[in-house]
């Protein structure tokens, strides 16, 4: 009981600030600049995720009505995005949210035939070069995005992810598989629309095994990983697990969200027995908000203590794929 009056009143408070400073997008830090930003995020939008995701209305986990209307609702903008006449929509993207079209191919907004193609867009090569490219001891960072950085599934679930059922078992629906990450370092990203869509691989190793996993399409805004509802074990993904020989079994979960209708990977890392570096591209999340988990075995990896402190903070790092995420201990 006095948990739930604590989550109660935690809500209360973050609503109130958000009316107060009509500033409603989470407060990161840029890795390049060390400023503290917040992201540009739309005042229905997060007034929709708290009303969602609060002490009140935490049996949605259980309402079939919710996640039927969540898939549908996926579907919907799928095809929407997909068609021709999105194709207007992108100027106005672009400038709203200042990407760089420099860093992308093609750079001309106008050679996308729909907005959906414009969100799977490539980076241009050269544009995201790889850390310490060579030296499998460096790990990478899996996408463009905010990320946070734990040294153990303990502290995650402490500090950061707080559904009530969230353990890797339950992430890879495999309690035995997920043996070997008992308590092992956790990396959480969170994409949001305006980023770059494609993800890449942490470390070089071989693909072990693959699996793909039916779900729903919750949102995973900060405001719904910190309920008690499991939206990261809920939703739909896709789950890899690379044998590194300089970090033991990494696992990468791509994890689809509200208005994302497909996770895809590429063939390579659906295929046991490939052999894959860092920095190459694993796969997409089609359009829409997502996340990734990656997972490495205890004591395997020691994060860059940037990403760490800033993470102990309860603060998400704005990086760029392929930038330096740790070393192999």
């Amino acid at each position: 009981m006095t948990s739930y009056l604590h989550a109660l009143v935690d809500y209360g408070l973050q609503t109130a600030q958000l009316l107060q400073e009509g500033q409603v997008g989470w407060m990161t830090v840029n890795r390049k600049t060390g400023e503290h930003i917040r992201e540009q995020q739309p005042l229905t939008k997060k007034l929709r995720l708290l009303a969602l995701f609060n002490p009140l209305t935490d049996w949605l986990d259980r309402t079939h009505l919710m996640r039927w209307h969540l898939h549908e609702q996926a579907v919907h903008e799928g095809d929407t995005e997909s068609s021709p006449k999105s194709r207007a929509q992108i100027r106005q993207f672009v400038e709203t949210y200042g990407i760089n079209m420099d860093d992308f191919e093609p750079s001309d907004i106008h050679a996308y035939r729909s907005f959906q193609d414009f969100f799977i867009r490539r980076h241009k090569p050269g544009s995201r070069p790889i850390a310490a490219e060579g030296a499998d001891t460096v790990a990478v960072n899996a996408a463009d995005a905010r990320v946070v950085c734990f040294e153990s599934v303990s502290e995650t679930t402490r500090l950061w992810i707080k559904g009530k059922d969230f353990t890797i078992g339950n992430l890879i629906t495999d309690n035995v598989a997920a043996r070997i990450w008992d308590d092992g370092a956790v990396a959480s990203y969170r994409l949001s629309p305006q980023d770059y869509h494609r993800y890449h691989c942490p470390v070089s190793g071989t693909v072990r095994w693959w699996k793909q996993i039916d779900g729903d399409y919750y949102g995973v805004d900060p405001v719904a990983l910190r309920s008690a509802v499991n939206v990261l074990c809920l939703n739909a993904r896709c789950a890899v697990c690379v044998d590194s020989p300089e970090f033991g079994a990494v696992l990468f979960v791509a994890i689809g969200a509200q208005e994302v209708g497909t996770v895809k990977f590429n063939e390579s890392f659906m295929t046991s027995g490939s052999q894959v570096k860092k920095g190459d591209e694993v796969g997409m999340f089609e359009f829409g908000g997502s996340a990734i988990v990656v997972c490495f075995e205890k004591g395997r990896i020691q994060f860059d203590q940037d990403l760490l402190d800033v993470s102990k903070r309860e603060i998400m790092m704005d990086v760029e794929v392929n930038t330096s995420l740790g070393k192999a201990v």
